[in-house]
């Protein structure tokens, strides 16, 4: 996803393009596998030092359901808005002072910006922590493992309140010694 921006860096401040984005980038990282291409617009935006994107893009990611480990297909809003900075010059062709910001893009030599980079961190960004398969999933059970949503099990879970495993375990000593 690059784009050459060469005439915009030439373009007065505050001229802005906007670009429909359509690419296909098959994994987030090597873990995290998009099911589809990513789509959205992109707004670039000259300013007196730099050009700023502006991204609203959409993707579905493969995930593992961390109830029932079951692998789904989820949507993937994308949204960032970042600055890049040319490394050389428009109207010289010399190279640029770049600020020592380490969390600034930068525009290649060719005056070309590549969107995937930024693509890919806001998108592991916008992974959920805890990814559900519904919000009504039952999990597994913990006693024998069945996938609740699949079928019922016939286990009888008790709730364990681990304050009083120390007593438990004192209690169940004195039984197996018959005190």
């Amino acid at each position: 996803m690059v784009i050459n921006v060469a005439q915009l860096l030439k373009a007065p401040v505050g001229t802005t393009r906007e670009y429909e984005i359509d690419e296909q980038i098959p994994t987030l990282d090597d873990r995290i596998e998009l099911t589809r291409s990513v789509t959205g617009t992109v707004r670039l935006l000259k300013t007196n030092r730099s050009i700023v994107v502006k991204a609203r893009l959409t993707t579905s990611v493969r995930l593992e359901c961390s109830r029932c480990l079951d692998v789904f297909v989820a949507d993937l809003p994308i949204r960032f808005e970042e600055e890049y900075i040319p490394t050389v010059d428009i109207v010289t062709g010399l190279a640029a002072r770049v600020p020592h910001e380490s969390y600034a893009y930068l525009i290649n030599e060719k005056h070309e910006l590549d969107l995937e980079p930024a693509i890919r961190e806001y998108g592991i960004l916008a992974l959920p922590m805890k990814p559900l398969c519904s919000t009504e999933c039952g999990g597994l059970c913990p006693q024998c493992g069945t996938n609740l949503n699949q079928q019922k099990c016939t286990c009888i879970v008790e709730p364990v309140d681990h304050r009083f495993a120390v007593l438990r375990a004192l209690l169940a000593s004195e039984e197996e010694h018959g005190e």
